[in-house]
């Protein structure tokens, strides 16, 4: 393994659920950061550069949204 994926979430976002399921049926492992449950999560995605979620992000690759075929390159470089 690479690095560690994040997955930065609301609770109810439609989109994050979808990353978060594709990860999980790929055998990623992934931690989850609720930017409405901290000030520290919402500062770590605008520091990335984007104002909503989802963003996830590992090492130094970072996909906006349910974008899936730069998620399936994260997928491949995260399982490695």
């Amino acid at each position: 393994m690479s690095g560690q994926v994040i997955v930065y979430s609301t609770a109810g976002c439609s989109d994050c659920n979808l990353v978060k399921q594709l990860l999980t049926e790929q055998g990623i492992p992934f931690e989850v950061r609720d930017v409405m449950t901290s000030t520290v999560y919402q500062e770590e995605v605008e520091q990335l550069g984007f104002m909503g979620v989802p963003v996830t992000v590992s090492g130094d690759q970072v996909v906006k949204g349910f974008n899936l075929p730069e998620l399936k390159v994260l997928i491949e470089t995260a399982g490695k």
